[in-house]
């Protein structure tokens, strides 16, 4: 039997390959925990800075993620982000990592983003979902996706959620 980190790298690179699929399986829901959903709303403010390539030869750029977030989350935001920009005017990807750290409608703990975006000849997608079980502390059971708007230079954001109702 192999040891739950490597059947995961094992089922990423299945996956990869195409030689098929995984069903993600959710634990039951304890008895105990009713699911609450809430929208959060605020700003925030991003650094990014560059970071040397993982290898000279690689197109892909890397960048270090710097946030602070204002609003009914409250705290700082650290990760990473890797980048494509294609030689088609407007086409371009990334993928990022966030750690967040705070305080969420009064609930503090930390929890990990998510971030897939692509830009299809300036047609641009945006998803930023929190990672599953990725919550400690109070934010333990947090689940939601996250909305940028960008409006005058300034960065705002929609936080749809749930959390497991308070005991």
């Amino acid at each position: 039997m192999l040891p739950p980190a490597a059947r995961w790298l094992v089922t990423l690179a299945l996956l990869a390959a195409g030689g098929g699929s995984v069903q993600a399986q959710s634990p039951p829901p304890s008895a105990k925990s009713k699911l609450m959903s809430h929208h959060a709303a605020g700003t925030f403010e991003v650094k990014l800075l560059p970071q040397p390539p993982a290898d000279a030869t690689s197109a892909v750029g890397r960048m270090s993620l710097d946030k602070t977030f204002r609003g009914d989350l409250e705290g700082t935001g650290k990760g990473e982000m890797l980048a494509f920009r294609a030689p088609v005017e407007g086409s371009a990807g990334y993928v990022a990592m966030e750690r967040v750290e705070g305080t969420l409608h009064g609930r503090r703990g930390t929890f990990v983003f998510q971030h897939t975006g692509l830009m299809n000849r300036g047609a641009q997608s945006l998803s930023i979902a929190v990672v599953p079980d990725s919550g400690t502390g109070e934010l333990a059971g947090l689940a939601g996706k996250f909305d940028i708007v960008i409006a005058d230079g300034k960065h705002s954001y929609k936080f749809d959620y749930t959390l497991p109702a308070k005991e």
